[in-house]
């Protein structure tokens, strides 16, 4: 079965094939089951190869495809790598991935077939580069899809492209990744001078024998990569900006895929990141300052899906913090966790938008409990789940992280822990502005709320229960010993580095850390619901809360400092080609047909004055004669 994982990522490919090529012939029912079956058939072989690779003593397989590049002593295969690491991603991206393929069929539904199938080919494209990512047994093959990802970033982010703003926020999204790209690429070359080779066991192996400097300098320039596809700062401002796509592709690249790339490339590779201590540090702080900076801003949004993309922003600082503690099994834990409640959260920001007839502002929402029940139940659980309350998924994996920051320092642990009081607040923000209070939308707005159809409902249940009972295959030792399945599962994965999540704290000392990060977030949860519950914030902030609704002007700062500078040297290098350059060659072409029209003067046909000219020649060549010579 193993030596079948390639076709995980070729049936989406084939949908994008379809899809793409037929979209002016395809009806929306049949472009809706290729775009979701070929997901749901990739699901289907993931947990096939996950029942194997499950199995006590199973140990990594590639699978070679083909030889890709081959120069000189350089050896490029292009092969997959079949371990616990990438099983786990398989099937948060293939099982998400189809729950949100099976609500965009309703979502979308309003699109024009040709356009309809469009989207859908674009969204099978994305979970191809994602799965092409995630299975690539080499650097290379990882960087394609890692490219890949942020191609379709563009094409979904920018799918209504009509709108101006929107486009401007697809290119904005490219950009941005292409700047991290460049570290990540220079990473690779530098991988081949070094070692040799871009295949994962080969230059894991070879890193114990090379300096730190040298194993600093290549995860600091992954690192780099990591910034800009996981959108930390300073390369974070594409994400919010990329709500401007359909909901459903929020939900994908903000949940389980395109932002979690570079969690997984620095987890893949941690056995070089366990040799840079450096490194180490500059993901951690990287990471926690993102993670408090993006949840300060997430505070005075209004845009349901723009808090949504802070909070994002801010659990993936998350994860980076986790990382850059040693606590790999922890990060990846939370981008499990967060695949589905984030997921479940934007899904059903969707489905409150779609009630709302397109509306976005949760001042105009309020009171839609009533009207959307299983939307509000739903959400609930998210908004829980993301809070870290007990039982809900995300309090396991939040505390695994605290917990292996407090290890490190307890000054990482107190910043997380006052990142997670604010995810919180603004989270019960939220939802209390949202579903409770009384409707301050338009009369015709309230006609038509409506809760949305089962297409739309059935993944928001799916993901409700996994936000809800997926924390309990993370349960720390210190409450019930040896019950961590996932970190057993992945055990093989981050042993091989020889480091372990560095825990160092006692049982006792967790269970009480555990208990004050509950006890807060449940104290906040409720101190933000009874707040905003019958009191919503509706007037325009003042003071710090204008700053931080502006987003600490972070993007008019950009604008100041690098767009307009490069605007303006673009507009003098424009300036220079069109009069300096470009003039001094149009200019010596018009010298030569000025010069050439005036000379065809001189044949007049009059021989008096052909005459004059041989006596005025003459004359020259005896001045010539006379002083040049002497």
């Amino acid at each position: 079965m193993i030596n079948l994982v390639w076709l995980i990522p070729v049936l989406p490919l084939a949908g994008f094939l379809i899809n793409g090529l037929f979209r002016n012939s395809l009806s929306k029912g049949m472009t809706g089951i290729v775009g979701c079956g070929v997901l749901l058939a990739s699901f289907i072989l993931s947990l096939l190869i996950f029942g194997q690779v499950r199995q006590d003593g199973f140990h990594a397989v590639t699978v070679t495809l083909f030889d890709f590049i081959s120069v000189d002593k350089l050896h490029i295969p292009f092969a997959f790598q079949v371990d616990q690491l990438s099983v786990l991603f398989l099937l948060i991206i293939t099982g998400v991935g189809f729950l949100i393929h099976l609500y965009s069929t309703a979502y979308m539904h309003e699109e024009e077939a040709p356009h309809y199938a469009r989207y859908f080919s674009y969204l099978n494209l994305f979970v191809f580069s994602m799965l092409l990512l995630v299975l690539g047994a080499n650097f290379v093959i990882l960087f394609i899809g890692w490219e890949g990802v942020g191609l379709c970033s563009y094409l979904l982010i920018g799918y209504w492209f009509k709108n101006i703003e929107y486009g401007n926020a697809a290119k904005k999204a490219f950009i941005m990744n292409r700047i991290g790209d460049l570290g990540f690429l220079i990473a690779i070359f530098w991988m081949i001078t070094q070692f040799g080779s871009v295949t994962f066991t080969d230059v894991f192996g070879g890193a114990k024998s090379a300096s730190v400097g040298v194993i600093t300098g290549i995860t600091l320039l992954l690192f780099v990569g990591a910034t800009g596809k996981s959108a930390q700062i300073p390369l974070y401002t594409w994400l919010p900006d990329a709500m401007a796509g359909p909901t459903p592709v929020s939900a994908l690249i903000h949940a389980a895929t395109m932002v979690t790339a570079g969690i997984y490339m620095i987890a893949r590779s941690n056995a070089l990141y366990s040799l840079a201590p450096v490194s180490q540090t500059v993901v951690a702080v990287i990471g926690l300052t993102t993670a408090l900076f993006a949840a300060t801003i997430a505070l005075k949004q209004n845009d349901i899906k723009k808090v949504l993309a802070y909070s994002t922003v801010s659990q993936l600082g998350y994860m980076f913090l986790g990382l850059g503690v040693g606590a790999y099994t922890g990060a990846v834990f939370h981008v499990m966790t967060h695949a589905f409640f984030k997921a479940l959260l934007f899904l059903g920001a969707g489905s409150v938008i779609h009630a709302m007839g397109g509306e976005q502002d949760i001042r105009k929402m309020g009171g839609l409990r009533k009207a959307l029940p299983v939307t509000s139940i739903t959400f609930l659980i998210g908004c829980i789940a993301i809070a870290g309350i007990p039982p809900f998924s995300g309090f396991f994996s939040k505390d695994e992280i605290l917990s292996a920051a407090f290890a490190k320092s307890p000054v990482y642990y107190v910043i997380g822990l006052f990142t997670a009081m604010l995810t919180a607040f603004y989270m019960f923000r939220l939802f209390a502005t949202t579903f409770s209070g009384t409707f301050r939308g338009t009369h015709e707005q309230e006609h038509h709320l409506h809760e949305s159809p089962l297409a739309m409902t059935i993944p928001l249940i799916v993901l409700a229960i996994l936000a809800a009972v997926a924390g309990f295959l993370g349960i720390p030792d210190a409450l019930v010993p040896n019950a961590h399945v996932l970190e057993h599962f992945l055990e093989p994965v981050f042993a091989a580095g020889g480091e372990h999540p560095a825990v160092e704290v006692s049982h006792g000392t967790e269970l009480g850390l555990m208990a004050l990060s509950a006890g807060l977030a449940l104290v906040v949860s409720l101190l933000a619901w009874s707040r905003f519950k019958s009191k919503p914030e509706l007037a325009e902030p003042t003071g710090f809360g204008k700053v931080l609704a502006n987003k600490w002007y972070v993007d008019e700062l950009y604008n100041a400092i690098i767009v307009r500078p490069l605007n303006g040297l673009a507009k003098f290098f424009v300036w220079l080609e069109r009069w300096i350059i470009d003039g001094a060659v149009n200019g010596v072409g018009r010298l030569v047909q000025y010069g050439g029209r005036q000379l065809r003067l001189l044949q007049s046909g009059q021989v008096g004055g052909y005459v004059l000219l041989m006596v005025i020649g003459i004359l020259a060549l005896f001045l010539v004669e006379l002083f040049v010579k002497k």
